[in-house]
C-alpha cells in the first residue's frame, strides 16, 4: 500500500490560495471542495486541504498561527537534479520549479511561497 499524505492548512483567501496552488501544479478536487475548502491534489498519493479560518476551527480548539507574526510550519520539497543523461529517468520537478519562481521572501531558512501563504513552502 503506498503511504499518503494529507496536510490541512488554513488560509484566510480560499480563492486566492487555490489559485496559488493550481499554479505550482495542483489540481481542485470537485468532489471533497466547497465555499470553505479546496481539496488540492499534487499526485495520487499527496494532497492538501486548504481550508477557511473557520472551516479549521472545527478541527482543533488551538488558536492559529498569525503567518504575518509567527511561522505555523516550515516543510520543503525536494526537488530532483535535471538528468545527466538521456537514459536517466530522473526529471526535475515542475511543483518544485513553479514554487520556487513564486518564492517571495526567506525568514529562518525557510521559503516563504508568494502570495503570503506561509503555511507549506517548498525550497531547493
Amino acid at each position: 500500500m503506498a503511504r499518503m499524505i494529507f496536510v490541512n492548512l488554513p488560509v484566510t483567501d480560499l480563492a486566492r490560495a487555490t489559485a496559488f496552488y493550481q499554479a505550482i501544479g495542483a489540481e481542485r478536487n470537485p468532489q471533497f471542495s466547497d465555499d470553505t475548502a479546496s481539496c488540492m491534489v499534487f499526485s495520487e498519493t499527496i494532497y492538501a486541504m486548504l481550508m477557511t479560518h473557520d472551516k479549521f476551527k472545527q478541527f482543533t480548539p488551538k488558536p492559529i498561527s498569525d503567518a504575518k507574526t509567527s511561522n505555523q510550519a516550515c516543510s520543503a520539497c525536494r526537488r530532483t537534479a535535471a538528468p545527466r543523461s538521456t537514459t536517466s529517468s530522473a526529471r526535475p520537478s515542475p511543483v518544485a520549479d513553479a514554487a520556487i519562481l513564486r518564492r517571495s521572501t526567506t525568514t529562518a531558512g525557510c521559503t516563504a511561497a508568494a502570495l503570503r501563504i506561509r503555511t507549506v513552502t517548498c525550497g531547493e
